[in-house]
This record gives C-alpha cells, sequence and structure tokens, in this order.
C-alpha cells in the first residue's frame, strides 16, 4: 500500500515537472507578430532604416506571417502531408515580402538587403518554381 502511494506521488511530481518544462519552453518561443518585430528591428540595425520605414516594414510582416501562418494551418489541417505543398506557401508571401521591401527600401538599402541572404533565397525560389513548372 505504502508502495502504491509512494509510486503514484511520483508519477504526479514527474507530471508536474514535465508540464512546468513544457510552460517555460511555450513562454521563450515568441509568436508571430513577436518575430515581425524582432524582424523589424534587425533590419532596422542592419540596413539603417528611417522610422517611416520601420513602420512599414513592420506592418508587412504583421500581416505577411499570420497570413502565412493562416495557410500553413488550412494545409495541415487538410492533412496534407507533401513538404512541398508547404514550401510553395512559404515561396509565395516570402516573394510578397520581398516586392514589398523593395519598394520601401532604398536601392543602396535594397542591395545591402540582398547581400544579407535574400538574393541566395530569391535564387533558391525561382530554382524551385522553375522546377514546378517543368513537371
Amino acid at each position: 500500500m505504502k508502495l502504491k502511494i509512494f509510486l503514484i506521488a511520483v508519477c504526479a511530481m514527474s507530471a508536474c515537472i514535465v508540464c512546468s518544462n513544457a510552460s517555460a519552453q511555450q513562454q521563450k518561443q515568441p509568436d508571430v507578430y513577436e518575430q515581425a518585430e524582432m524582424e523589424a528591428d534587425r533590419l532596422q540595425r542592419v540596413l539603417d532604416l528611417e522610422d517611416w520605414q520601420v513602420f512599414y516594414v513592420d506592418s508587412t510582416l504583421k500581416h505577411d506571417f499570420p497570413a502565412m501562418m493562416a495557410e500553413y494551418e488550412q494545409l495541415k489541417s487538410s492533412k496534407v502531408e507533401n513538404v512541398s505543398m508547404y514550401q510553395m506557401v512559404q515561396d509565395k508571401w516570402m516573394e510578397q515580402i520581398d516586392a514589398t521591401y523593395k519598394r520601401i527600401f532604398t536601392e543602396p538599402q535594397w542591395k545591402a538587403y540582398l547581400k544579407q541572404g535574400a538574393s541566395k533565397a530569391q535564387k533558391a525560389r525561382a530554382k524551385r518554381r522553375a522546377k514546378a513548372e517543368g513537371k
């Protein structure tokens, strides 16, 4: 009987520890709006954006990130397991974000943005698009 009570107590304590760890991990991961703010701040530092540019970048990301996530959720709820479908959704939204950035940024800022890795990402998206159209 004492062994049974001891085992129940140990299981209960384990469950509490697991729940508290899961809760702490969830708190550390930022939501899409926080991610948008962090990316806007990063771009402001890296590209020396003016305040009005940061406003437009932040607004764009706060609209497009949740919209992209909504499309992901729609695919997930439809039980789509094809990774390329998720990649197509991401590519579509990233193309839209880049098109908006090109209108917001000055020419030197745009070039600096491309050097930060956006150029490589654009080439990868173009390659995937060409491959998909070739099928």
